[in-house]
């Protein structure tokens, strides 16, 4: 085996978040680093050509250096790929991403894993917030940008590395859901649902990749679950590893009480210790509460949790205020599950829209599953809480067979039905000027994508700019 310093990896898919990161953190560590990608763009190609990795644009065959060592291959490349395919060709030895972290960044660590269908970056930020202000230094790695922090991804000496794990598969050659290989002490289960309908076949699969999951907990370890979701606790049933509930029911060994919603915060308490976050929503302070517990189980006292968690700043794309203009207020959020949508909804209308005024969400059906009609009366309830609703064409629908595609008329019909104005748009000027021309001071408009979605969020106001100067 080569040394580290001849040992050359390089990377299939390398401008992906957590690929970039992981791959700049070989580099430090001192192995041959190259990559490609479709898409070579800042920030991340700046990022990683600034620490000295030589990256190619396109997938070639040629891109695969001729005495590499390793090639890592990301989870969204498929067989066809003419890397991929020149790798096996050459009987090249080949690796996941999540392999990597767990062989070179994992192994003998304090490993934090943050999992569930949602509210996994926030909670990931959070406890890796509570961490580093205690003093622990945490590696992290997480599927966001935090604003505590410069970015999603930091490889320190610490023992403790916080990750945000995901059940989506590892990659074409590993079906497993990628926080198997994560080697955890401690594993949050936030909730856990039907998603990610491209490859699981229903939520009873979703809920055997959880249970092979607390299956390699140790015994020295922990399990923090939400005691107030029926999947969960039908997961963690005989699990090997100590479990504790959290949440809002008399049964959870965690009780989260007293509960006060503020303008710009929440104030809860849990384990005979009041705690302020600067967040809103029920579910904001359950994703509090078990960064909390698991910030307790790394060994921080409540005192020093509390003053952290107070200076909590949130995670990009997260009920995000992207800008007002004339008592108009322009939000992004992430949400892109029916749950999501509808706690995000009902958090931001008690915050922003008060009596008399309106809710406008628009909405992008881009996610592998909110593209298939499997949450078709679930995406009407969840949107037909805002007054009024604009929706985009389903993304790339070619990729969805017909008989399995979201039907949107019916969507549109359905929220009618509840008594909301609702319309689709064809493209993003059309659904800013349909937005513009429906608001009026004290009205919000929340835009729910998991993509960059044209720049919707700076169009809409600039678009509301010049609306107010016509008037």
């Amino acid at each position: 085996m080569p040394s580290k310093s001849k040992q050359h990896f390089h990377f299939i898919g390398i401008c992906g978040t957590a690929m970039g990161a992981v791959a700049a953190a070989m580099k430090e560590r001192g192995y041959r680093i190259s990559g490609s990608d479709s898409a070579v763009y800042p920030p991340i190609s700046t990022f990683l050509e600034s620490r000295g990795i030589a990256l190619e644009k396109g997938y070639r065959a040629a891109n695969i250096p001729p005495k590499a060592d390793v090639i890592v291959v990301g989870n969204a490349i498929s067989r066809g790929n003419e890397e991929l395919e020149e790798v096996l060709n050459r009987k090249l030895r080949y690796v996941s991403m999540p392999e990597v972290l767990k062989e070179h960044f994992l192994r003998g660590k304090r490993n934090f894993v943050v999992t569930g269908t949602h509210g996994k970056t926030t909670t990931t930020s959070l406890l890796t917030w509570l961490l580093h202000a205690g003093g622990k230094d945490p590696s992290y790695l997480i599927g966001g940008v935090p604003r505590n922090f410069d970015g999603g991804a930091k490889f320190t000496d610490s023992e403790f590395f916080v990750l945000e794990g995901d059940e989506y598969d590892t990659a074409f050659f590993d079906k497993r859901s990628k926080f198997l290989h994560y080697l955890p002490e401690a594993v949050i289960v936030n909730n856990i649902e039907f998603d990610h309908a491209d490859i699981f076949e229903d939520l009873e699969a979703i809920k055997k990749s959880f249970r092979l999951l607390l299956r390699v907990v140790p015994r020295n370890g922990v399990v923090f679950a939400n005691g107030d979701d029926e999947n969960v606790l039908d997961v963690i049933k005989n699990a090997p590893a100590p479990v504790v509930t959290v949440g809002f029911g008399p049964e959870n060994n965690h009780r989260i009480t007293d509960v006060v919603y503020e303008e710009d915060s929440t104030l809860f308490t849990i384990n005979a210790q009041r705690y302020t976050v600067p967040m809103n929503g029920d579910y904001n302070v359950r994703n509090a509460a078990m960064a909390v517990s698991a910030a307790e189980f790394a060994g921080l006292p409540s005192a020093k949790i509390a003053k952290a968690l107070s200076q909590f700043k949130g995670v990009a794309r997260r009920q995000e205020v992207r800008g007002e203009v004339n008592g108009v207020k322009v939000i992004d959020d992430f949400g892109h599950h029916p749950t999501a949508i509808k706690d995000t909804t009902a958090a931001l209308k008690r915050r922003y829209v008060g009596t008399g005024h309106k809710m406008v969400a628009i909405f992008e059906p881009r996610s592998n599953t909110t593209r298939r009609k499997v949450f078709q009366r679930e995406l009407a309830l969840a949107l037909g809480a805002s007054e009024v609703v604009i929706l985009a064409p389903v993304a790339d629908p070619h990729k969805v067979p017909e008989n399995d595609r979201l039907d949107v008329n019916r969507l549109l019909d359905d929220i009618r039905v509840m008594g909301r104005e609702a319309w689709m748009e064809p493209d993003v000027d059309a659904i800013v000027a349909r937005a513009v021309g429906v608001v009026q001071p004290g009205d919000t408009i929340t835009v729910f994508s998991n993509g960059g979605f044209g720049g919707i969020h700076g169009k809409l106001l600039e678009a509301l700019e010049k609306a107010v100067v016509k008037k």
